[in-house]
């Protein structure tokens, strides 16, 4: 039984031989409770700082260490698929380089998949301590909102943490979609899964790479990818606002056939112009937002480019 960990890195340098040691132990210790083997894949996500060099050096340490380096940032999303696509493991997990994701879990997170009731094991945090009190706000938010708009459901504080069968696992490849959101990929998927609780972990080494601005753009790939509810609360909008125009034009003429125009009213128009005109231009984004993922779907770019891997650097130095 193989057992793959797939880890996007991004400037992970401090964190990493921190990370190599835990994951070292618990894969110690689950080869003798279960027989299990371990490959560990590092995903170099164009990382600025020595992180590419550190995976290096475990490779040649270790020989269950594999790494691909990208050529420049591509982003987690990214990041994951390279990894799921690169692991040959019977069973594969992810999970974060800052050890946010407690590597103990592993153990029984394989218990629950060997028993044959799940096809995959999850993890989602019961507590967001030490995260900003606005950011936590717009996090909860973000899973209401998605998941009153998508029949895909997606559990609040769930991680990127998780164990997954070869079945699943070849299930979330066969998505080759560009604009990726895996939370909402690994639940449209289906497959029984099995969620495991846990208080929110400190990084071990380094600091976050995820700032307000980038969240609010992947929650906006969320909702895009996962619903078109959007589009349709646009129309809805439109609609409404056309009705209350013509409500308002019967109104006009009525009371100016009755009473006349003792007013310009200027100010109400303007206010009026420019309400309409806000509403149009946000229904305008709405429908540009999913033309613009569907412009970068056509256009079939690779997901990553790999610059390097374990594998093209070991058959370059191998002797001929």
């Amino acid at each position: 039984m193989l057992i793959s960990l797939v880890v996007p890195c991004y400037n992970e340098e401090e964190s990493l031989p921190l990370f190599y040691r835990e994951v070292d132990r618990v894969a110690a210790e689950m080869k003798e409770s279960h027989g299990a083997d371990f490959e560990f894949i590092f995903v170099d996500d164009g990382s600025r700082d020595r992180t590419l060099e550190e995976a290096r050096a475990l490779h040649q340490r270790d020989a269950r260490v594999r790494f691909v380096s990208f050529s420049r940032n591509f982003g987690k999303e990214a990041g994951i698929y390279a990894g799921l696509k690169a692991a040959r493991g019977d069973y594969v997990a992810m999970l974060d380089a800052d050890l946010q994701d407690p590597p103990g879990l592993l153990p029984r997170m394989l218990d629950e998949l060997l028993s044959g009731e799940y096809d995959c094991a999850a993890t989602r945090r019961t507590t967001r301590q030490g995260e900003p009190p606005i950011r936590s706000f717009f996090a909860r938010l973000f899973y209401k909102i998605i998941n009153k708009m998508s029949d895909t459901e997606i559990v609040d504080g769930a991680r990127d943490y998780r164990l997954m069968s070869r079945k699943m696992v070849d299930a979330v490849l066969a998505l080759g979609e560009y604009n990726r959101f895996s939370k909402g990929i690994f639940s449209w998927v289906g497959f029984r899964t099995k969620w495991f609780e846990y208080v929110n972990v400190e990084r071990v080494a380094g600091t976050t790479k995820w700032n307000f601005w980038k969240l609010f753009l992947y929650s906006i790939e969320g909702i895009v990818g996962f619903t078109t509810a959007p589009l349709a609360l646009a129309a809805l909008i439109g609609l409404l606002f056309c009705l209350c125009a013509f409500v308002g034009i019967v109104f006009i003429v009525v009371r100016a056939l009755l009473f006349g125009d003792p007013t310009a009213g200027w100010p109400s128009t303007i206010c009026i112009l420019l309400l309409c005109s806000g509403v149009q231009l946000f229904c305008t984004g709405v429908v540009g937002e999913y033309l613009a993922k569907t412009y970068l779907e056509v256009k079939r770019r690779p997901i990553y480019i790999a610059k390097t891997t374990s594998e093209e650097e070991d058959d370059k130095n191998r002797p001929q």
